[in-house]
């Protein structure tokens, strides 16, 4: 095996971590589905797909440098919020506290000496940037667009989620 222990469980955690996000983003995309906002509810719809991929990549990474990966149950999730500002700002929460636990990542492969893993998140490092910067910029324009949520629409009709656009994330990686 690759990988100490301590690395599998710490990698195994953040599993739960990206799984649960998959399923908070499914919940955010189903709540503007009832809002009847199709950008922001497709927005969401492929940010739940993606933090899904995130899961299966660091599965098949355990599962790859012989360690046991675990499949876990989530944590619970929110399902009914008050604004669009509230269902956003949760999730720019979200990505900034899963900043910090890839970050925690990095530093337990480097107090292992496992740099085999620390190469393998540094692509989780870089993706955090585009994540954190793309869910500030979509808060910041929710919040100047107020009541007025087409403009939303509007803004994610000409910049659309890197995924639906065909580049960074996943879809660069595959």
């Amino acid at each position: 095996m690759l990988l100490k222990q301590p690395v599998v469980d710490a990698l195994n955690a953040q599993v739960v971590e990206e799984f649960t996000a998959s399923l908070q983003y499914l919940a955010i995309a189903l709540y503007f589905d009832r809002e009847t906002l199709p950008k922001l509810s497709e927005f969401f719809h492929l940010q739940a797909t993606e933090e899904h991929g995130h899961a299966m990549k660091l599965l098949q990474y355990i599962n790859d440098a012989g360690g046991q990966p675990v499949v876990p149950a989530t944590k619970p999730v929110k399902n009914e919020f008050s604004s669009a500002e509230e269902a956003v700002e949760l999730a720019l929460n979200q990505e900034l506290t899963v900043t910090d636990q890839i970050n925690n990542l990095v530093d337990v492969a480097i107090e292992h000496k496992d740099h085999l893993t620390r190469q393998f998140l540094q692509w989780f490092v870089t993706e955090q940037l585009e994540e954190v910067s793309t869910m500030s910029d979509l808060l910041n324009v929710v919040r100047r667009a107020g009541d007025n949520l087409f403009r939303v629409e509007e803004y994610l009709a000409r910049h659309p989620h890197p995924e639906a656009a065909g580049g960074g994330g996943e879809a660069a990686e595959a």
